[in-house]
């Protein structure tokens, strides 16, 4: 069964800034290199489950772009579209194994 999409959250798709040094040094944060796709009421509740989720106790890097209500289809048909969760309920949906629902869908 489909879920019903929740008229007040948005697909944000976030591109972190690859040319800073601050990265965090650990070679697992190599796949947010092409992105991050979460669900979120907001902008900062979405950097809020990114942070909470991804992160823990690292800064996290500097954004290049945001983009609100992103069309998934616009996204890397090769690696990134087959690589997600249900963008509809609010959590991480890419990268995928870092799915998480911050409770209200």
């Amino acid at each position: 069964m489909t879920p019903v999409k929740n008229p007040l959250l948005h697909r944000y798709w976030l591109e972190f800034d690859r040319r800073v040094d601050n990265w965090p040094p650990s070679s697992r944060w190599m796949m947010l290199l092409g992105g991050c796709g979460v669900t979120a009421f907001t902008v900062e509740d979405a950097l809020r489950l990114v942070r909470e989720s991804l992160f823990k106790d690292e800064p996290l890097p500097p954004l290049a772009r945001i983009i609100e209500d992103v069309d998934i289809t616009t996204l890397d048909a090769g690696h990134i579209r087959p690589n997600i969760h249900e963008p509809v309920r609010r959590g991480i949906w890419y990268p995928m194994g870092h799915y998480t629902s911050g409770g209200s869908q």
